[in-house]
């Protein structure tokens, strides 16, 4: 069997584990603060991974220097500020319309391109954009006519994960990979408990009985394992394979399997107008996805000299 089969087979699953996550996660903030969950499942996949280059990558712990410390903190600041807004809005929002909002963040990246990097989009994704921005509309708004807060701090997440993209396009090709992903995890880990200490009631609710319930430490190892490290180490491994436009076009499969699982353990049902919005995003996120090669070769050559 072609490797790149089997690369994209693997990122299938990575792409199937980040969708079921929504409900895992939104079961386990019903009883652990949305903040002191992701310091404890960050801080859990940070020892993954310090651990796994302990054990394989060694070289590339030597390579961390204050540069590779600096652009770890400015990606991990995006991707905590992207979960952040993404948990706490799943208090308030279902699982599978979280998903199709999240994966907005696809269609932004051209967006903020041409903003901060001033690259003009191609018109796939000046249609994909619209596309989406309609289904968003028809999403958010259902069959009830109302959007709620939920929905809004879920878009604050697509535009924090969009703009982590944009800036890992910047400084992934200068440092090692893991190394690069254990300092953005890290930060995510240190950044979550901070908030937490502050913002949240985390010592009546960070409990032994609480943290032994099944709804949460199945929640906190699925989603420190498999959904963060074992999946920054499989695009690590797999996207060597593969193309960018077929990787990118495979985690687009994320918010279908997001409302799928939502189906399924939650018995979440979307209205007719929703359905149609998750339809508009979906097509949206694939026309955009059409030019991610080229955005990434831009950014590249763009950054050369840093």
């Amino acid at each position: 069997m072609k490797k790149s089969i089997i690369a994209d087979g693997i990122l299938l699953l990575v792409a199937l584990v980040w969708g079921a996550t929504f409900v895992v996660v939104q079961n386990a903030i019903a009883k652990l603060p949305p903040l002191t969950f992701n310091g404890i499942r960050f801080f859990l996949a940070s020892i993954f991974l310090l651990l796994f280059l302990l054990l394989f990558y060694r070289p590339q712990l030597r390579q961390i220097n204050g540069k590779l410390i600096r652009a770890g903190v400015i990606l991990g600041a995006w991707l905590f500020s992207g979960y952040a807004f993404q948990t706490i809005g799943l208090l308030y929002t279902t699982s599978s319309k979280a998903g199709f909002i999240t994966g907005l963040s696809v269609v932004l990246v051209p967006v903020f391109a041409l903003l901060i990097l001033k690259q003009r989009p191609r018109m796939p994704a000046i249609i994909g954009a619209l596309l989406a921005t309609a289904g968003l509309y028809l999403l958010t708004l259902g069959d009830t006519f109302s959007i709620n807060q939920g929905d809004l701090l879920v878009f604050m997440c697509a535009i924090c994960f969009a703009l982590q993209i944009i800036f890992t396009g910047r400084y992934a090709p200068h440092f090692p990979s893991l190394a690069l992903a254990f300092v953005q995890i890290l930060t995510v880990a240190v950044l979550s408990v901070g908030a937490a200490f502050f913002f949240e009631d985390w010592q009546s609710s960070l409990t032994w009985e609480t943290l032994t319930l099944p709804s949460i430490y199945w929640a906190l190892l699925i989603t420190a394992i498999p959904a963060t490290a074992l999946a920054f180490l499989a695009q690590t491994e797999c996207q060597r394979f593969t193309t960018t436009t077929r990787v990118a076009l495979i985690y687009a499969m994320e918010p279908v399997f997001a409302a799928i699982t939502a189906y399924l353990f939650n018995g979440e049902i979307l209205g007719g107008r929703a359905l149609i919005g998750c339809l508009f995003i979906f097509t949206g996120m694939i026309l955009s996805e059409l030019q991610t090669e080229q955005l990434t070769s831009w950014i590249k050559k763009r950054n050369t000299s840093y």
